[in-house]
C-alpha cells in the first residue's frame, strides 16, 4: 500500500506537498475538445429555422449581386427576378453537399496545425478593437502597430489560443494598404500558429501574399500548408452582397487562402429583433456566401462564420455581452454542425471596460455556451474588451486560463474500471481512512485536473499576507513578465530584410 501524508515521517509531508504543487505533466484539457451537448434548438426548431432561410433565398434572394458573382450564380441555376438574384432550393443544397466538410488550418509550426469541422472545439481570437488597455496606466488609448506585435507574441505563448486573428487595428497606420501589410507582417513575425487578417481591397491580396513567400523562403510553399486565413464579410445584412467584399474573396481564393466568410448582422437593426427570426435570416445570408464560394470552387476550405450579433434595443448600442448573445451563437453553432458545415461562432465580447464581475460572467457565460454548443473555431473569445471595442493584454491572460476551465467541462468524466476506483476505495477504507497520498489519487491529480496559475485558492488570512491581490493584478504581472521575456523572431534575417526593402514595414 503507498504510504499517505502523515506527520511520522521526517521530510516526508515536505516531499509529497511539493510533488503536489508541481505543473501536471499531461496537460488535463487540450484544445479540441468535444463539443454539442448543450442543444438550444430542437429538431423541428431548427428544420423550421432551415426552411425559412431556404424560402428566404428562393423568393427574396439577395440583392447588390455584382456582375461577375451573378454570372456564375446563374451559370449555376440561380434566377434572375429584377435586382435580384435568387437561389432555388436544389441549388442552395448542392452546395451545402458540395461544400468542405473539414480542412486542416495549418501553423508555420506544423505541429500547431489544427483540424477545422467536425466535433473539436477551439478558442481563437478576432476583432478589430481601436483601442487598447494600456498596461501601465489602467486607461484606454488608440491601439498602435506595436500593440498588435505585442498581442501576437503574448499570444504565442498561450496554449488555448489555438489561433491568432489580429484584434486589434493599429490606428497609427493612416494608409490601408500599409495598414494591411503591416498587419501581416506582424504575425509572421511574432507566431508560428495559424493566423487570419483581413484585406481592405482585393489588389492587395497579390502583394501581400508575395510577401508571405518570401517569408517561406520557397515557391509554392503556402499553398502546400495555408497558414493564413482571411476573414471577410461578402454579405451584408439584410441580404444582399458588397462588392468589395465579393472581389477580396475572389482574390483570396485565387492565392489559396482559406476563409471564414462571416455574416454579423445584428438584432432588431439589419436583422429581425426575435431570435427565430434572427437564425433564419442570418442562416440564409450565411448559405449565400457558401453557395458564392462553391459556384467557383466546389469544396473550397471556408468557415461558415454565422455570427449572431446583439444589440441593446433601448439604447441601439452593440451588446457583447448577455444571454442573447450567448444562447444565439450558440444556436448557430448547433445549426451549422446539424448542416455538417464547419462552425464559426463568437464569444466572450464582454461590454465591461474593466477586469471585473461583468467581465468575469459575460466572458464565461457565453464561452461556456460556445464550447458545450460545439462551436469548431470560436472567434473573439481571447482579450477582448468593451464591446469589442478594446483590446486587454490582462483579459489575454485571464481568458487563456478560463478557457481550459472550459475545455475541462467539455471533456466531461471518464467512466472506465480504472477510474471507478473500486480497489482504491476497498484500500482506503480498510487501511488509511483517506485517500490522500493514494496511487490512484496521484494518477488522477495528473490525469484529471486542472490547476489555475491566476484564479486564487488561498485561504483569506494566506491571500491577506500576499497583498489581497485582485486577478487584473496578476494578469498585469504575468503579460509584463511575458512581454519582457518572450521576443520570438520568427522571420529569418535574409527574408525580413527582402521584405523590409520591397514594403513599407513600419514595426
Amino acid at each position: 500500500m503507498t504510504e499517505v501524508t502523515t506527520g511520522r515521517r521526517a521530510g516526508g509531508r515536505a516531499e509529497r506537498v511539493a510533488k503536489r504543487a508541481a505543473p501536471p505533466e499531461v496537460n488535463p484539457c487540450p484544445p479540441g475538445q468535444i463539443g454539442g451537448f448543450y442543444k438550444p434548438l430542437s429538431e423541428p426548431e431548427i428544420v423550421a429555422i432551415y426552411e425559412t432561410a431556404l424560402r428566404l433565398l428562393a423568393e427574396l434572394g439577395m440583392g447588390e449581386v455584382p456582375d461577375i458573382l451573378a454570372r456564375q450564380l446563374l451559370d449555376n441555376g440561380a434566377e434572375r427576378s429584377g435586382n435580384r438574384i435568387r437561389f432555388p432550393r436544389g441549388m442552395v443544397e448542392r452546395a451545402i453537399e458540395v461544400a468542405a466538410k473539414e480542412f486542416t488550418f495549418h501553423g508555420r509550426d506544423p505541429a500547431r496545425s489544427i483540424q477545422v469541422g467536425g466535433e473539436c472545439v477551439h478558442f481563437g481570437t478576432g476583432g478589430a478593437a481601436v483601442q487598447t488597455l494600456d498596461l501601465d496606466t489602467g486607461r484606454y488609448r488608440p491601439s498602435t502597430l506595436r500593440d498588435l506585435y505585442d498581442f501576437t507574441r503574448l499570444q504565442d505563448t498561450l496554449t488555448n489560443v489555438s489561433w491568432f486573428t489580429r484584434c486589434c487595428v493599429a490606428t497609427d497606420m493612416a494608409d490601408p494598404f500599409d495598414l494591411d501589410v503591416n498587419t501581416v507582417f506582424a504575425l509572421l513575425k511574432g507566431t508560428t500558429k495559424p493566423v487570419a487578417t483581413s484585406f481592405t481591397l482585393a489588389e492587395y491580396v497579390a502583394p501581400i501574399m508575395r510577401m508571405v513567400g518570401i517569408a517561406l523562403g520557397e515557391e509554392g510553399a503556402f499553398r502546400k500548408a495555408p497558414f493564413l486565413k482571411a476573414h471577410i464579410s461578402p454579405v451584408i445584412s439584410p441580404m444582399r452582397f458588397g462588392e468589395d467584399a465579393v472581389e477580396v474573396t475572389l482574390a483570396c481564393m485565387e492565392h489559396g487562402l482559406p476563409i471564414s466568410c462571416i455574416t454579423a448582422a445584428q438584432s432588431g437593426a439589419t436583422a429581425p429583433a426575435t431570435l427565430a427570426g434572427f437564425l433564419a435570416q442570418s442562416l440564409a445570408e450565411t448559405l449565400a456566401s457558401l453557395i458564392m464560394v462553391n459556384v467557383f470552387q466546389p469544396g473550397y476550405p471556408m468557415v461558415f462564420s454565422n455570427w449572431p450579433l446583439v444589440i441593446d434595443l433601448r439604447t441601439g448600442s452593440f451588446c457583447g455581452g448577455g444571454g442573447e448573445t450567448s444562447v444565439m451563437n450558440a444556436a448557430s453553432a448547433q445549426i451549422s454542425n446539424w448542416l455538417g458545415l464547419p462552425s464559426g461562432v463568437a464569444s466572450s465580447m464582454t461590454d465591461a471596460k474593466a477586469i471585473d464581475a461583468q467581465y468575469g460572467v459575460e466572458k464565461a457565460l457565453s464561452s461556456l455556451a460556445a464550447g458545450l454548443a460545439g462551436g469548431n473555431l470560436i472567434y473573439e473569445s481571447s482579450g477582448m474588451m468593451a464591446s469589442l471595442l478594446g483590446a486587454s493584454f490582462e483579459a489575454f491572460i485571464l481568458d487563456d486560463e478560463m478557457h481550459s476551465m472550459i475545455y475541462r467541462t467539455l471533456r466531461g468524466v471518464e467512466v472506465t474500471e480504472e477510474t471507478l476506483g473500486f480497489d482504491a476505495i476497498c484500500e482506503a477504507v480498510l487501511g488509511e481512512g483517506h485517500f490522500l497520498g493514494g496511487a490512484h489519487t496521484l494518477a488522477a491529480m495528473q490525469r484529471d485536473y486542472f490547476y489555475p496559475r491566476y484564479a486564487d485558492r488561498d485561504a483569506p488570512i494566506t491571500w491577506t499576507e500576499k497583498g489581497q491581490s485582485d486577478a487584473w493584478s496578476r494578469a498585469r504581472e504575468a503579460a509584463r513578465a511575458i512581454l519582457e521575456t518572450h521576443r520570438p523572431d520568427y522571420l529569418p534575417p535574409e527574408a525580413e530584410a527582402r521584405i523590409r526593402g520591397e514594403f513599407n514595414i513600419l514595426l
